[in-house]
């Protein structure tokens, strides 16, 4: 079996992820090629398609979000993802049980609840129009007046295949959106049989080479390892001595090909993808970035390795990039690590009339 050095294995992933080279594809592509993006929040996908796709601007993904081509909704991990259209429907039924799982996270709040008909309640609300999920608990309420609020919401949002309702603002949807049927605004219904050996490949396709373990972390999908015994997955062992799987089309790259600096958002992909995370981010580093509140850091990637943290934010006209870096860095480097923040800056505050990037002592 042969060995992936750290290097080659880095270069696969970087390469998969669109973050060797910016990418000249349209966002619907790139979403379908990344599998999805984490979409904790509305602004983080629009972060990670700028720097992964030639000459993107904002108005691209909120134009493919209006044409309903792009859709943001609970999936993976019971987690919100942007994801296309086609792919919530390929794969809902797939992660259903995911979803489902979650709600034995109530415990005792979920005492007196009745999924089937919360489910059914739900769905009838939202058939007459958008709503969000105070209206959605309010409304449930009502009819389950014995029943934990919270647990109504959390019913509804993880066993009813519902999207993110767009609305008329930057960053396509409010901090309080609006939510919608899935079939109702799609127009299709989704996939009525599970496809997880399918939903394999695709991961490989954007995060491979990968073990079950990996696939387990990024899906939420329990006892993986048989979906991997699938005669034409390649396999690799790492310098660790893991097997990899991947799939034998995939690219992967010279491990000395050139990685250029990057930024990425909160909650990145990359980040999110591995139960092991040493192909791009050291372990003393993972506690500045991933934090007690469970909240993952914007980061910024040096030779394909997470190099620090920024922050950016406008007061008045003056926009200004925070950078952290942990450890030193090389002038040149830092040079470069600038440049590409000051483009970072300027694309999320078009509107500023100064740019500044600093390094925070």
């Amino acid at each position: 079996m042969a060995v992936l050095s750290a290097a080659a294995i880095n270069r696969a992933t970087l390469s998969r992820q669109l973050l060797l080279e910016r990418a000249d594809v349209s966002p619907v592509e790139a979403v379908q090629r990344l599998a999805g993006m984490q979409g904790q929040e509305a602004k983080h996908p629009y972060v990670g398609l700028w720097t992964r796709l030639d000459s993107f601007a904002d108005a691209d993904l909120t134009a493919a979000v209006e044409a309903r081509e792009l859709v943001r909704a609970s999936l993976y991990r019971g987690t919100l993802h942007l994801v296309t259209a086609a792919d919530y429907l390929r794969f809902r039924t797939t992660l259903a049980p995911v979803l489902e799982a979650g709600l034995k996270m109530l415990k005792e709040r979920g005492e007196g609840l009745e999924p089937d008909k919360v489910v059914a309640a739900a769905r009838k609300l939202l058939a007459k129009e958008p709503l969000t999920f105070t209206e959605v608990r309010d409304a449930l309420q009502q009819q389950f007046p014995d029943v934990n609020d919270r647990a109504l919401g959390f019913c509804t949002r993880m066993m009813v295949p519902l999207v993110m309702y767009p609305a008329d603002t930057r960053w396509g949807w409010t901090a309080n959106s609006r939510f919608t049927l899935a079939d109702q605004w799609i127009g299709r219904k989704p996939l009525l049989s599970a496809v997880p050996e399918e939903l394999v490949i695709r991961y490989l396709d954007a995060f491979g080479p990968a073990t079950p373990a990996d696939f387990q972390t990024w899906s939420g999908l329990p006892a993986a390892k048989k979906l991997f015994e699938i005669s034409d997955l390649e396999r690799f062992e790492d310098e660790n001595g893991r097997t990899l799987y991947d799939v034998p089309t995939a690219p992967r790259p010279d491990p000395e090909t050139p990685a250029p600096v990057r930024f990425l958002p909160e909650f990145d992909n990359l980040l999110l993808a591995y139960a092991k995370r040493e192909r791009v981010i050291a372990d003393a580093y993972r506690p500045a970035v991933f934090t007690k509140n469970l909240r993952v850091k914007a980061t910024y990637l040096v030779d394909g390795q997470v190099a620090g943290l920024w922050t950016a934010e406008k007061k008045r006209a003056v926009a200004t990039l925070t950078l952290t870096p942990f450890g030193r860095t090389a002038k040149r480097t830092m040079t470069a690590v600038e440049r590409e923040g000051e483009a970072l800056l300027r694309f999320l505050e078009p509107d500023a009339k100064t740019y500044t990037v600093v390094t925070a002592s």
